[in-house]
């Protein structure tokens, strides 16, 4: 399990800030883009119209069922941050309105199960940047 003081040097060696990884996701794209891995990337995740976000998230929690069962309890997160290695995937999702974010692996060896950590407190920087992105996804937060 990942504690909460390992949070912030795990979003480093992922390659994963909030304040580095916002890309244009918001965008619609092709299915063909679907088998793409989305790595290194913020997303914002909205149902309708589908994000590129909704769309990985749908695409992780149908491979991955402890996502798709977590995603149930919890809701659709705003954001979703993506990444992996050779053997691994990460994914953090982000809750603005509770203000918490959950960290998320699999398993080397282990390709349909997930560990979960958190919740963890989003900041006052990263609420008011996701947030900022969210109501305008077509305009480049401050601070990029």
């Amino acid at each position: 399990m990942i504690r909460l003081l390992e949070m912030p040097r795990l979003l480093r060696v992922m390659g994963l800030t909030v304040t580095g990884l916002l890309a244009s996701s918001c965008a619609q794209v092709g299915d063909s883009w679907m088998s793409v891995a989305a790595k290194d990337q913020m997303m914002l995740v909205r149902a309708e119209p589908p994000s590129f976000g909704f769309r990985r998230l749908t695409i992780q929690a149908s491979t991955y069922p402890d996502l798709g069962a977590f995603v149930a309890q919890h809701g659709l997160p705003d954001f979703l941050a993506e990444t992996g290695t050779q053997d691994r995937r990460y994914l953090i999702l982000y809750y603005l309105k509770t203000r918490h974010a959950f960290a998320c692996r699999t398993r080397p060896g282990n390709k349909r199960t997930v560990e979960f950590a958190g919740p963890y407190p989003v900041t006052d920087k990263e609420f008011r940047l996701l947030d900022g992105f969210r109501r305008a996804p077509s305009k480049k937060p401050e601070g990029l």
